[in-house]
């Protein structure tokens, strides 16, 4: 099963569209908020979707919980859990919620890392990418022993792999 995830695309909704052009396959397609879109807007249609701090739509949900192949996958932005200082208080509500991958946005930095037996995974932005030039997203294929996870660019370059071992 594979999931693309991406966050932090402030009203570009042509990169939402390419991006999922890429993948006219894919299984799931999360956005971690900030798409300062409609929630109905066509770009959005059909993908796992959450309320970033810059969305002024009440219909997007703070919190996405949902289950795919026995994995269950909390999606949320972040800014309510004060991810740009830790993910401390991300990981008390993954652990409250039983997650084993939690796809979160808000800081514009890309990073994947298992802590606790639970994948963090911040696709990066879009639009405004931090720490680094490349604006990203990211792929999380999920098989019955691992999480592995392509973190890409824009233009669909693969600048890092990284697999985890799942519990």
């Amino acid at each position: 099963m594979k999931m693309l995830v991406m966050s932090d695309t402030h009203g570009d909704s042509h990169v939402i569209e390419k991006v999922k052009g890429f993948y006219p396959e894919i299984d799931i397609v999360v956005h971690c908020g900030d798409s300062e879109l409609p929630y109905s807007h066509e770009a959005l249609e059909g993908l796992k979707k959450v309320r970033g701090n810059c969305d002024r739509e009440k219909a997007f949900p703070e919190e996405e919980m949902f289950t795919v192949h026995d994995v269950k996958i909390f999606v949320t932005h972040g800014h309510l859990f004060n991810v740009k200082n830790s993910i401390l208080s991300l990981s008390y509500r993954a652990k409250e919620v039983g997650a084993q991958i939690v796809c979160f946005g808000h800081s514009h930095i890309l990073g994947a890392e298992m802590m606790d037996d639970i994948l963090f995974l911040n696709p990066g932005s879009l639009l405004k990418p931090r720490g680094r030039k490349e604006k990203s997203f990211a792929v999380v294929e999920i098989n019955a022993t691992s999480f592995k996870v392509d973190c890409m660019t824009d233009d669909n370059q693969c600048m890092a792999t990284y697999t985890f071992d799942r519990q």
